[in-house]
């Protein structure tokens, strides 16, 4: 059984960059997210269309018709971004779930661990969604309205709760990336100690927990920006 750390693990150094197990992990998702991307903008434009492209196209207008249930109207605005969140988690979730993550070593460190299990990849992905939502909800009510709900001297009870707002911004980005880390985490760990305890077979039914652990945690992310990218576009009564 290898060693579990809470720390993703340094692997290799470049020109001073340093490379963990959890960066090339996340490196190696992106090009595929990348090249499944290319092929089904190639299947679009040809003329005869394949499996793949259907099934894409199903799997799309279903994460679409969640979103349409939270945005209405904006979700065409919205969606590229928000399935990008879902789609982006989700491979990174279940890409860490594959046999020789974690197992493959380098010396005494896994050469890939999972991104999500990763303290910094969450919290990257907890200020992208928290500062897009600041920025959208600037240009959809214009600055002056949408600070006004953060900062507002008109009277103590308006400044008081213009702090308890800022407060909440801020704790969206805690709720965000720890949410996702220690599920993602505590999952890969239970499945280290299972692995180890029991025979193969024995830890399937808990792969296919986590399976399903990963798809909620992607739904959750991405539902909540949702939900409070409309919470901030919205005019307040």
């Amino acid at each position: 059984m290898t060693e579990i750390s809470i720390k993703a693990e340094e692997i290799a150094e470049i020109a001073g960059f340093k490379i963990t197990n959890s960066f090339l992990s996340a490196l190696i998702v992106i090009l595929l997210f990348l090249f499944l991307s290319l092929k089904y903008f190639n299947d679009c434009r040809a003329s005869k269309k394949g499996s793949f492209f259907y099934l894409v196209n199903f799997i799309l207008k279903n994460i679409y018709q969640l979103f349409y249930s939270v945005l209405g109207d904006k979700t065409d605005y919205f969606f590229p971004l928000l399935c990008s969140f879902f789609l982006f988690i989700l491979f990174q979730n279940w890409f860490g779930l594959l046999p020789g993550v974690g197992s493959i070593l380098i010396g005494h460190v896994p050469l890939l661990r999972g991104a999500n299990a990763d303290l910094n990849t969450t919290l990257s992905l907890g200020l992208i969604s928290v500062g897009l939502i600041q920025v959208f909800g600037i240009k959809f009510l214009g600055f002056k309205n949408y600070i006004s709900k953060f900062i507002n001297l008109t009277n103590p009870i308006s400044f008081f709760t213009g702090i308890l707002e800022i407060v909440s911004e801020f704790s969206k980005i805690i709720s965000f990336s720890f949410r996702l880390f220690g599920n993602i985490f505590a999952g890969e760990v239970l499945l280290s100690i299972m692995a180890f305890l029991v025979p193969v077979l024995a830890s399937f039914p808990f792969l296919l927990l986590e399976l399903f652990v990963g798809f909620i945690q992607a739904l959750v992310f991405s539902m909540l920006t949702a939900v409070f990218l409309n919470l901030a576009i919205s005019k307040a009564h």
